[in-house]
């Protein structure tokens, strides 16, 4: 049965159907994002439990503050209220360190790094840049590919690790994702190439020498 909410219906028309009262709108951007902020978050906390309830948490912070939110925006706020959320549990306790996708679904880090496209929901592959691999093509055993890609992904550094992450699991623009982490749009472009050329170095050393072109 329908709840009578397109998939197709944006964001921007969901959050502003709740500011005029529709709880259930609220709840169809909630089915939207849950899922993949709580997976972004245990790549903070290490813990599923705690990122879910710090999805929750972030959610219910928007909902009750009702904050003005750009047009095109309220994913980006959405991460940068959880990643602020996060880092303060940092402070509160040492055990969180930088962000790492070490734990993550390996079938992730294989579509987000082997193929350098953006998933969402059961669309499957898309948005394959020009001269990237294709997993269904590549010549390595499903596994093996996947244990190596993971490997590699937890050698390179923590912050490109999450722009990586943002721009081709989240399908976020260079400005969201600047948002998010707090830096430029200039220097989202800087973390990517960087964490491109060190991934292309860490897979070439595991004999991944087709992964990037």
């Amino acid at each position: 049965m329908s709840l009578g909410y397109s998939e197709e219906k944006s964001d921007d028309a969901l959050y502003q159907q709740y500011l005029h009262g529709d709880t259930a709108s609220y709840d169809e951007l909630m089915i939207r994002y849950g899922d993949r902020l709580t997976f972004y978050l245990y790549g903070y906390l290490h813990d599923y439990p705690d990122a879910e309830d710090m999805m929750i948490e972030a959610f219910a912070r928007i909902m009750a503050k009702r904050p003005k939110i750009g047009e095109g925006a309220f994913k980006a706020y959405l991460f940068k209220t959880a990643r602020n959320l996060a880092l303060r549990h940092h402070e509160r306790k040492s055990r969180l360190q930088v962000f790492s996708i070490d734990g993550l679904d390996g079938e992730l880090a294989d579509i987000v790094l082997a193929t350098g496209t953006a998933v969402s929901g059961s669309e499957g592959f898309r948005n394959v840049p020009a001269g990237l691999s294709n997993p269904v093509e590549d010549d390595f055993g499903h596994e093996e590919r996947k244990r190596i890609l993971h490997l590699c992904l937890n050698r390179i550094e923590p912050e490109l690790k999450e722009a990586l992450w943002l721009i081709y699991f989240e399908d976020m623009s260079y400005n969201q994702a600047a948002s998010v982490m707090k830096v430029s749009s200039k220097r989202i472009d800087h973390l990517l190439q960087r964490g491109k050329r060190q991934m292309r170095i860490e897979l070439a050393k595991e004999g991944m020498t087709n992964a990037y072109a």
